[in-house]
């Protein structure tokens, strides 16, 4: 018997906004990008997407980017 639970958080719409809570994969920063590909979704903060931007474009199914919202500020 395996008493091991799995929950697999699935983003139903790959263009949804973004909040405080989301966080970079990769820094744990607020993230401001979702990179949505077969295999799942990756979050980014601003620094990281720029930084990956060009390896996982190609990769991506949606790249949904909210970096203008720094601007705003």
């Amino acid at each position: 018997m395996n008493d091991t639970q799995t929950t697999t958080l699935e983003i139903e719409e790959p263009d949804a906004p973004l909040s405080g809570l989301d966080r970079c994969d990769s820094c744990g920063a607020q993230a401001y990008v979702r990179a949505t590909m077969e295999s799942g979704t990756l979050l980014f903060c601003a620094h990281h997407a720029a930084k990956h931007r060009e390896a996982m474009m190609p990769l991506a199914k949606v790249w949904h980017d909210e970096t203008a919202k720094l601007q705003e500020r």
